[in-house]
């Protein structure tokens, strides 16, 4: 899920490179909401209505998942529709192409809205260029009519997708994030993975005299850190210290339980055990120092496995792990984690085959489209239990159990969806200060404060409230 130059689409923050303005004058807005382009008569087995032979353009970010598996989905969709001529296509460039069309009022039905050149969501969403695609979530699923689509899909979902209250986007990947390890090195050297924070210092010791380094990190991406301060400050006090961070709340980054969480990982920086010259690194050095066992632990997504598959060695055996529990009383159990959806898909609202694009997705929702997508990608999907009885490599094994494990209790925060600059530019740039010992954990949590405050009181910015 995040390769080459790839998929850091929606969550790991792409470029943006259109602004919300840029898409000033935009004709959107489909003629009738969801209703605009073609329609045909709904029926048991047409319930959004598509008209048979209506033509769809398909268009697909050709980054670390390819396109092989856009075109099984679309071989899928036209056995549904067999007088339905597809237009399919794939690029990197997904602003730099298809910003002129959709400011030009003629966008393609189904647009997979990811990578660094991503069209701003901000601007799409303010313009109202988006497809409603509640009427999707309320279609029966594919697999069975009497399951409603949003009954199929892991929590959160919905939640990563939806702006203002109208779900616009489809995260078709499921991204899980924690601490990565090698259960070849831990067994080997008789090693347990850390439930609690004390456990985790105690065995960074142990390991550092071992002669590795307990944890690496790109230090040209350092919010990649992040996202463990955040995960283990949620599981401290509640999901309610995110929602904040979300709503752009005052103080909502110098909360007792961030602060908590920013100090124990700063002390991994201050005790010496973050691998040395890791500050200079990017996410692909990094991790391949760790994929050849010279750091324990690092933190990312489960796209991890596919994306290392060229350097980690056959028996390295990578797992993913939930973030230690801070004490003993925290607010979520240790297996809580962060689990969210990537990889965005849109149907664009001045499409000429809306109802195309919304049956295209719930043709991607089905259980077929969804353990094709795994079987040629490495990657989960947004679809709960697609992935039973394909074989997995041991990353995405891990993966499975840890959602198993959760019983649910996954979570995630929007912040980096809804403010992107917020994250891919404050936050990482206090990161790599704090990893570097150049602020402290109290410094680190106002240095961000103040940014989330300007971009709160910045007219400019649309604003977004999390329930």
């Amino acid at each position: 899920m995040g390769y080459g130059i790839s998929r850091r689409g929606l969550l790991h923050g792409a470029a943006g490179v259109a602004a919300a303005g840029t898409l000033a004058g935009c004709a959107v807005g489909g003629d009738d909401g969801a209703e605009g382009g073609a329609k045909g008569e709904t029926s048991a087995g047409n319930p959004l209505g598509v008209k048979r032979d209506a033509p769809l353009e398909v268009v697909i970010f050709n980054g670390g998942f390819g396109e092989e598996y856009a075109k099984a989905h679309e071989a899928m969709y036209r056995q549904r529709h067999p007088e339905a001529e597809i237009k399919h296509s794939a690029t990197q460039k997904i602003a730099e192409t298809l910003q002129p069309r959709f400011v030009a009022g003629d966008p393609p039905d189904v647009v997979n809205n990811s990578g660094g050149s991503q069209i701003d969501f901000n601007g799409l969403v303010s313009q109202g260029a988006l497809a409603d695609l509640g009427e999707l979530l309320d279609a029966p699923s594919l697999d069975d009519p009497n399951r409603k689509v949003r009954d199929t899909l892991l929590p959160g979902i919905v939640d990563v997708g939806s702006y203002d209250g109208r779900f616009l986007s489809l995260n078709y990947a499921y991204s899980a994030y924690g601490v990565w390890y090698s259960r070849k090195l831990f067994e080997s050297r008789g090693w347990e993975y850390p439930r609690t924070w004390d456990e985790m210092i105690a065995l960074c010791k142990t390991i550092k005299a071992a002669g590795i380094a307990p944890w690496t990190y790109p230090g040209k991406h350092s919010r990649y850190m992040s996202w463990p301060i955040l995960a283990a400050a949620a599981k401290l006090g509640g999901i309610e210290v995110i929602k904040a961070i979300d709503n752009l709340e005052p103080n909502a980054w110098k909360h007792d339980a961030v602060k908590a969480a920013a100090e124990a990982y700063h002390r991994l920086a201050v005790d010496g055990y973050l691998q040395p010259g890791a500050e200079g690194m990017d996410h692909v050095q990094s991790q391949t120092e760790w994929s050849r066992g010279h750091a324990a632990f690092v933190s990312c997504g489960s796209w991890l496995e596919n994306e290392q598959k060229a350097v980690t060695p056959p028996d390295f055996r990578m797992a993913v792990a939930p973030t230690p529990s801070l004490t003993g009383s925290d607010r979520m159990p240790f297996e809580a984690f962060r689990g969210t959806g990537s990889e965005p898909f849109i149907v664009p609202a001045k499409g000429r085959n809306v109802r195309g694009g919304l049956e295209y997705l719930r043709v991607m929702l089905s259980r077929q489209g969804a353990s094709d997508f795994t079987r040629k990608v490495s990657s989960l999907t947004c679809v709960e239990g697609a992935a039973a009885g394909i074989e997995l490599g041991p990353g995405l094994t891990s993966v499975t159990g840890l959602i198993e494990a959760s019983k649910g209790g996954a979570f995630t925060w929007l912040y980096s969806s809804y403010y992107r600059k917020l994250e891919r530019e404050r936050v990482d740039a206090a990161c790599a200060e704090l990893y570097t010992r150049r602020i402290n954990a109290a410094q680190w949590c106002e240095k961000i404060q103040r940014s989330a405050d300007e971009f709160a009181q910045d007219p400019a910015v649309k604003k977004y409230k999390r329930a």
